[in-house]
């Protein structure tokens, strides 16, 4: 099995090319769709460079797997759907996820909310066939409940439940986020055989050091900054719950939801024939005071 990253340093977001080098199949994970806020612009540079390296290996692009609903970037998993007939598989608490959001974005029936806009809804533990190459599912909530890793031979692409040891853990305080579930999360991981290898969702190069992408489950045992194997679950719950108190939003959060829960597409045009984005105000700090308005 090979595995090819690919780094978006617009979102710093890491996308991975799986694939058997056998059998040509391969699978993606976590795709990024190219969003310029300030022209309110959506291109497909990185999904174009990310074709191009599957036409150039004569790759069978069968799924393309998001780790969560990110808010932080939008999903190119709808348009390697359409371009290149994979299906799009995702965790299946993803239904509580769509059962918030869509009432925020206030979507309509573009916006199904059994996570039929998606081809597959993954529980935990399930197994996924894409062509010879065999994806375990882990869930593994807490950054959000819909989180799953995916177990490929002894490869686990994380999410953004782990980080690069010296990055930590993600944050937990987006609408049903769990510290306590990210830390039983996490122990699941921790209680995989020491040598294997860990591929995060994003790297912020902390420090300015070099992009790095892969570790080890015994790397994050013993030297991940924010949940050492030792660590305890009150104590990271406590510390986790504090940080996120002084974390902003993500830049893209609203831009990038209302694209993702609905599988990567767009939504739909209005009778103009022009698309639109919903930016709903006082969201995640309560209403706005009545003299303010």
């Amino acid at each position: 099995m090979n595995i090819e990253a690919s780094f978006d340093s617009r979102t710093w977001t890491l996308t991975y090319l799986v694939w058997d080098p056998v059998t040509r199949d391969a699978v993606v994970i976590d795709p990024v769709l190219d969003y310029d806020p300030v022209r309110v612009r959506v291109f497909d540079e990185s999904l174009r460079k990310l074709e191009a390296r599957v036409d150039e290996l004569g790759l069978n692009l069968r799924w393309v797997l998001d780790t969560h609903a990110h808010a932080d970037h939008l999903s190119g998993c709808g348009v390697l759907r359409r371009r290149r007939g994979a299906r799009i598989a995702v965790g299946a608490r993803m239904v509580e996820v769509l059962a918030y959001f869509k009432g925020v974005f206030e979507a309509g029936e573009d916006v199904p909310a059994d996570g039929s806009q998606f081809d597959r809804l993954l529980a935990d533990g399930d197994v996924l066939e894409a062509g010879s190459i065999l994806i375990r599912a882990l869930s593994t909530p807490g950054h959000t409940p819909a989180c799953t890793s995916y177990l490929v031979g002894d490869a686990l692409f994380v999410g953004d439940a782990l980080f690069m040891p010296d990055q930590g853990t993600g944050r937990c305080d987006f609408p049903h986020g769990s510290a306590a579930q990210l830390y039983d999360s996490i122990q699941r991981i921790y209680a995989l055989p020491p040598e294997t290898r860990i591929f995060v969702g994003h790297d912020y190069q902390p420090g300015g050091r070099a992009l790095a992408w892969e570790t080890t489950v015994a790397a994050e045992r013993s030297g991940n900054i924010q949940l050492k194997a030792e660590t305890p679950r009150a104590t990271f719950v406590e510390w986790r719950l504090a940080r996120d108190k002084t974390l902003n939003l993500p830049n893209l959060i609203y831009q990038s939801l209302q694209v993702n829960i609905r599988a990567g597409r767009l939504p739909p045009a209005g009778p103009s024939g022009l698309r639109y984005l919903r930016m709903p105000m006082n969201v995640f700090d309560g209403p706005m005071p009545e003299e303010a308005l």
